[in-house]
Parts: structure tokens; C-alpha cells; sequence
């Protein structure tokens, strides 16, 4: 298949034109990041977003993996002699890898299998007889008496021989798999039962004589039994029904009434039972775990973009506490900009003395340094660690507030070589206490510096494909952080390697080029850092911002090529770029700037309307973060108890995590209240994430509690039902 013929089968799927298709791969064969050709080529991709550009670059890599296999197997036919104008015709029309392998499967290179055996012993011309079934021919004795020799040495032995050979071609028939494969996932069902006693599978009990549909299975399932049935808790079987099965195989080969017809069908039913069933189970668990892995990752994407736009909590001087109960809870003040002001360790749980201790440390630290918000590590002892706090709040009137945070990944980071390099002089305990509170500060600051994976906010992470769910993880991260938009004199090397076109060594480049010579005053200075030509500077300049610099639309996500433009349109409105840095003067042209003028500015300045559009967008809000627009997480000043909680309270939270059966909500309790997707909301969806969102703010009614089990079920679809306010916490 050609590049065009790749073309128009990718235009076909994602419902764009043929042009946008190839300007898109020009443009990401150049070396431009889909960032960057998102945000600064609209005009020439015809609006492409982010999301199409994947998929474009993803099915343009598959269909070059198709056509590349197409043609092996052509070639391998070929040097076979076994080519043919029908074969052609059908490997042209295959639009899947396993349509191509169905077809190559008669002349792939096979392994010795009894078939391989019948033949190499010269039994392939009996076969042939069979196969034939001449309703006039010898008696299958008779056919079989000519064929006897050393290795074959009875009759029966060269009808079974020759039953192998015909079993084995049966099995490759393309239609018939086509076939089969397609009832299969209609009519199937994957079974489980349990191999060991039950107190030894507690996680897996779910599946104790399970039997589901695997056309309506969903991912967590599936994923859930493959992890049983790897730690050897479950056996799992894919049901089928064979005799209807093995009918339609029998049909196909066309038994016809002839000596041979009873060995046609006996070979028919071998085949599917010893060669095609298991062959296709062994492909359809594989295809059931390669789609569980596929939602799971795009689940775990989801939740992670949601976490990473989070909006920071700007101008708070923040006491971070990473909770322990033996080795203590570590304590660390962070100012405003995330420079460590104080920290030590405090010891919540222990001896009466110890607490008081404890107690008048951390006042100490809140009152010296005017902390205004404690954030709370969610792990070991946080609910002892909150209870602490809150009381403490409360016993001496603080005016300070307090938020759980996801400690997910901060042990990791505390002892990597990035945490010595930016806190040296701290104990690895410490600088969790640290990560615990810069990620409150600017999650997504901080978020960059763990891996992906070990963030939290997915379901089964660890039971899939692990290069394909880092890749997919990178590139939110990527994504987001170029949404986002990264301070220049501020950021840290782990959050500049993700801005488009940078890379780790650059990104380390810029940070030395500013200890150096101190902060950057302009964009146009990064092409002085080492290693950072012009083809850099164009994909990475409109991400980076300075605030207060030479140039006042360096601290907007006007790209620089775009600056002339930007002036026109500024002097269009009477001002001048200077201006920007006057409040008052900003806020005459921002009540001049409407978006209704786009055609009409374009036009003026033979320009593109999303350019346009974006810069007066930009001139609206100069400098803005994007994730203002999202709601805050919550904070507190007092604990809830579950001894508390009574059915028909509303209560308010912050989604922590959004999976296939529903959301996790932190309302204050040690563990936080589910919503069964269920319980959502009243419309149809096909998934939580359509209608909810990790970070999201929602009220929600109590719809159970399960005191022994730590487990409270919610529900926003009942909560017009209540006749409750929030409670207050």
C-alpha cells in the first residue's frame, strides 16, 4: 500500500480531509511536536487537535506496519511458487494484521506437528484422495494399503496420518476462522473457578464461579481475573459451542456422500477441538487483555490530565506532613515560591508527653512562619495525623486550613538522584514532607518529577502493558504542560524537558544558563543557551513565559514569529505594546477586544483567523493560568468520623479518582465514599469520565454505610431526594 492509499484509509477513519491528513505527517516528519502543531499550525492542519493529531500519527504507524507485513507475506508466497492472482486480491482487501496472518497461515513455516510427520512419511497424496471424495473411488483401506511402509505400518496408521493432514488444513481456512472467530465473541463466555481454599483468595472471591459474557466484560474484569489466574487463585476457560461449531466446519468443507465422509468429519472434529478452538482462545484472551489495557490506560490518561490541571494553591506559605506512626510524621514549611523555610519530625501518635511536644513544634512553626495551609500525606497514619491537626486548630483558634494530599510517588521521589539534587541538604524523610507540600503548592510542578505510574489515580496500572501505558502517560504530561505553559526563570529542569522541543539535556542547559547568568529577560536569550538553535527555539518559545521581562508578550502564549502581528492589532486598538504592562491601559483594550472581529482583523492583516483569535484571546488575559478556571480541592478544619456519618447526609468532597465502575470521593473520612457509576447521574454515559472528573468538587448524598468494612456508598442521582444541606467540615 502506498503513502496516498495510507492517506485516504486515515482520512476514511478519523473523518478529515485528505489534506489535513498530509500536511499533519509533513509537518510531524519535520520534527514539530504535536504541541506545537496544535497550538501554532492551525491554519495549515485545518484545526487539528491534539487528539486527531495522535490518531493520525498512530493509525498512519500501524497501516506502515500492515503494508510492510502485507508484503513479506507476499514475498514469502511467492518464493514458495504458491502465488496466485485470488491470494493477491485477497491480501489487497486485508485491512487487519490478523486478516493478513489468516491468509499466510497455509504457507507460514511450520513447526513438527503431526501433520509435518504424515507428510514427511508420504502420506500427503492419501490425503489428497480424502479430501477429494470421489463418491467412485477405492474404499478408504483399499486407497490407504499403498501407502504402508517402515514408519507407517498399519492401515490405520495411514488413515490417521492422512486424517492429521487434512485436520491441519482445515484449521487454515481463512473463512471458517473468520467465522468462528465471530461467534465466539457473540455467543463465549469466560468461566472462573477457584484453585485454592477461599481464605487464601479473598481478593478474588468476586470470581469464585464467575461466568460472564466476554462481549460485555469490562476492562477492570478482565484485568482483575488475568492477575487471578496469573498468581494461580483461578482457572479461566473460554467457553464455546462446539457442536454447532464443528457443523459449520463440516458444511464449509462441503462433506459430500463418498467412502470418505466419516473421516472428513472425524477430521473436521479434530481439528476444532485439537487446532482451531484453543488456537482462537489463545487469541481472544489475547485481544480481551489488549483491549482491558487499552480502556485501562485511557482511564488512568484521563484521571492523570484531571490531577495535572488541578489549579495551584498560589501565595500560601504551606506546612507539609508526611504522616508515620514508628519512624514519626516529618514535618516541612515551604514559603510561597516552594523554598523550604523549616522542618523537623514530630512524633502524633505516641506518648501523651511526646504529642504535647508534638504539638507545641508544630504551632510553633505555623504561628513563625504564618502557614496558612497544612497539607496532609494520605498514607500511613493520616487519619491520626488529621485528627491531630484538626484539633489543634481548634484548640488554639488557628485561622490556617488543611487538605489531604495524594502521596502517591513521594517516597520514590525523596530518594532519586533529582530529590538530593534540589533539597541536598535534607534528610530523604523530609523531603517527602517537602513533595507533600509543593504538590498542593503546583501539582503540576511536582507531578513531573515522579513517574507516571506511580501517581494513583488509575485502576490495575500495574497489570498492564507497561510500555504502552508509560508512552500514553507521557504524552498527557506533555500535553498538559504545554497547555499550561512553563515560567522560564522558575521551573525546574523535570518540568522544562517536557516543553516541545526540549529534552533533558537542554532542559538541564537552560537551568545551568540560569544559575549562571541569573533569570532570562526575554525569549529571544534562550538562543543563547548552550545546544539550543532556532529549530528548538521555534517549537519551544511560545510554552515558556516570563513574567515582568523586556517583552510584555513574553508572558503570554503568543509565539514569537507572531509578535509583528500582535502589535498591529494592539496599535488596530489604539495602544501600544508598552501598554500591557499598564493595568489600566489593559483593561481600556480588553473592553475593546471583541471576538467578534476576527473576520474582520484577519482580513485587515492577511492573516488566519485561529491566529487571530488566539492572540486576542491572549490580549484578554495576558499572562492567565489555565487551570484558574477549574475549581480548588477542598480544605478543611475539622475531621469526620464514621460513626458520624447517617444515611441521607449530603456531603462535599474532591473526586480523587475516577474508575470503570464509578468515582472515589475524599468527603474527610479515612477512606474515601464511593459513587457507583449507578448512582451518577440520571442520563446515559458509556463511562464515569464522561460525566465526572478527578479534582472535580461535587455534593453527594449517603446512600450506605458499611462501619466494619470502612466503606461508605454516595449518590449525586439521589441527592434532589435529600432535604439535607452540606455538611460543613
Amino acid at each position: 500500500m502506498t503513502d496516498q492509499h495510507i492517506i485516504q484509509t486515515i482520512a476514511h477513519t478519523i473523518h478529515v480531509s485528505e489534506k489535513q491528513i498530509q500536511t499533519a505527517l509533513s509537518l510531524l516528519q519535520s520534527g514539530n511536536t504535536i504541541p506545537f502543531i496544535a497550538r501554532y499550525r492551525k491554519e495549515a492542519t485545518g484545526m487539528l487537535n491534539e487528539i486527531q493529531l495522535r490518531q493520525i500519527q498512530e493509525q498512519y504507524e500501524y497501516e506502515q506496519a500492515l503494508s510492510s507485513r502485507r508484503e513479506a507475506v507476499r514475498q514469502s508466497i511467492m518464493e514458495q511458487g504458491q502465488w496466485t492472482e485470488e491470494l493477491g486480491r485477497l491480501l489487497d482487501q486485508a485491512g487487519k494484521l490478523q486478516e493478513i496472518e489468516d491468509l499466510y497461515m497455509p504457507y507460514k513455516p511450520k513447526k513438527r506437528t503431526k501433520a509435518s510427520m504424515a507428510r514427511d512419511a508420504g502420506l500427503e497424496p492419501l490425503a489428497d484422495i480424502f479430501w477429494q471424495q470421489d463418491p467412485h473411488g477405492p474404499s478408504p483401506e483399499e486407497a490407504a494399503a499403498s501407502y504402508l511402509n517402515e514408519t507407517i505400518p498399519t492401515i490405520e496408521d495411514a488413515i490417521a496420518g492422512a486424517a492429521n493432514i487434512l485436520a491441519e488444513r482445515m484449521s487454515e481456512l481463512a473463512p471458517y476462522r473468520q467465522y468462528l472467530r465471530r461467534a465466539l465473541w457473540k455467543t463465549s463466555k469466560l468461566e472462573c473457578a477457584l484453585l485454592v481454599e477461599e481464605d487464601e483468595a479473598k481478593a478474588m472471591l468476586t470470581y469464585k464461579d464467575f461466568s460472564g459474557r466476554i462481549a460485555s466484560l469490562p476492562s477492570h474484569r478482565i484485568l482483575a481475573i488475568n492477575r487471578g489466574e496469573a498468581q494461580k487463585l483461578l482457572k479461566v476457560t473460554l467457553t464455546d459451542t462446539p457442536d454447532a461449531n464443528i457443523g459449520k466446519l463440516i458444511q464449509d468443507v462441503t462433506v459430500c456422500d463418498s467412502p470418505y465422509g466419516q473421516i472428513i468429519a472425524a477430521a473436521a472434529a479434530d481439528s476444532y477441538k485439537r487446532l482451531i478452538f484453543p488456537q482462537l482462545e489463545r487469541e481472544i484472551r489475547s485481544d480481551l487483555t489488549e483491549r482491558a489495557e487499552k480502556q485501562a490506560i485511557s482511564i488512568f490518561a484521563k484521571n492523570l490530565r484531571s490531577l495535572l490541571l488541578q489549579p495551584p494553591f498560589a501565595g500560601q506559605v504551606i506546612l507539609g506532613l508526611d504522616p508515620g506512626y514508628r519512624t514519626g510524621c516529618k514535618a516541612a514549611v515551604i514559603d510561597a515560591t516552594g523554598n523550604v523555610l523549616d522542618y523537623g519530625v514530630c512524633y502524633l501518635t505516641g506518648s501523651e508527653k511526646q504529642r504535647r511536644a508534638s504539638a507545641d513544634t508544630l504551632l510553633s512553626m505555623i504561628q513563625n512562619h504564618g502557614v496558612t495551609l497544612l497539607s496532609i500525606g494520605n498514607g500511613t497514619a493520616s487519619y491520626e495525623t488529621e485528627q491531630f491537626v484538626a484539633s489543634l486548630i481548634q484548640e488554639n483558634d488557628l485561622s490556617c486550613r488543611y487538605i489531604i494530599a495524594n502521596e502517591s510517588g513521594a517516597s520514590v521521589y525523596s530518594a532519586s538522584d533529582l530529590a538530593r539534587e534540589e533539597l541536598p541538604d535534607l534528610d530523604v524523610t523530609i523531603r517527602g514532607a517537602v513533595s507533600i507540600a509543593r504538590r498542593i503548592q503546583d501539582p503540576l510542578a511536582e507531578a513531573v518529577k515522579i513517574d507516571p505510574k506511580s501517581i494513583g489515580v488509575g485502576q490495575y496500572q500495574h497489570d498492564v502493558n507497561q510500555k504502552s501505558l508509560s508512552a500514553a502517560l507521557d504524552a498527557v504530561v506533555e500535553s498538559v504542560v504545554n497547555y499550561v505553559g512553563v515560567d522560564l526563570n522558575t521551573a525546574s529542569a523535570a518540568l522544562l524537558q517536557h516543553v516541545s522541543g526540549l529534552t533533558a539535556a537542554t532542559a538541564a542547559n537552560i537551568v545551568a544558563y540560569r544559575k549562571e547568568n541569573g533569570p532570562f529577560h526575554s525569549r529571544q536569550e534562550l538562543l543563547s543557551v548552550n545546544r539550543l538553535g532556532p529549530a528548538t527555539f521555534t517549537q519551544c518559545a511560545g510554552f515558556l513565559r516570563i513574567k515582568g521581562g523586556d517583552e510584555p508578550l513574553d508572558n503570554t502564549s503568543v509565539h514569537p514569529e507572531s509578535y509583528e502581528l500582535t502589535e498591529k492589532i494592539i496599535s488596530h486598538y489604539g495602544l501600544t505594546k508598552a501598554d500591557l504592562h499598564d493595568e489600566e491601559k489593559l483593561r481600556a483594550l480588553q473592553s475593546k477586544v471583541q471576538m467578534n472581529a476576527v473576520p474582520v482583523l484577519a482580513a485587515k492583516f492577511q492573516a488566519g483567523e485561529p491566529t487571530i483569535r488566539d492572540i486576542l484571546e491572549e490580549l484578554r488575559k495576558p499572562g492567565r493560568d489555565v487551570r484558574s478556571e477549574f475549581p480548588l480541592p477542598l480544605t478543611r478544619r475539622n475531621v469526620v468520623s464514621l460513626d458520624e456519618l447517617k444515611i441521607g447526609t449530603v456531603v462535599r468532597g474532591t473526586v480523587h479518582n475516577v474508575v470503570d465502575f464509578g468515582a472515589f470521593v475524599d468527603f474527610g473520612l479515612k477512606t474515601p465514599g464511593l459513587i457507583h457509576r449507578s448512582e451518577l447521574c440520571n442520563h446515559p454515559f458509556r463511562h464515569p469520565t464522561d460525566v465526572i472528573s478527578v479534582g472535580d468538587v461535587v455534593d453527594a448524598v449517603i446512600i450506605s454505610v458499611d462501619s466494619s468494612r470502612g466503606r461508605v456508598g454516595l449518590s449525586i442521582k439521589k441527592l434532589k431526594q435529600s432535604l439535607k444541606k452540606p455538611t460543613e467540615s
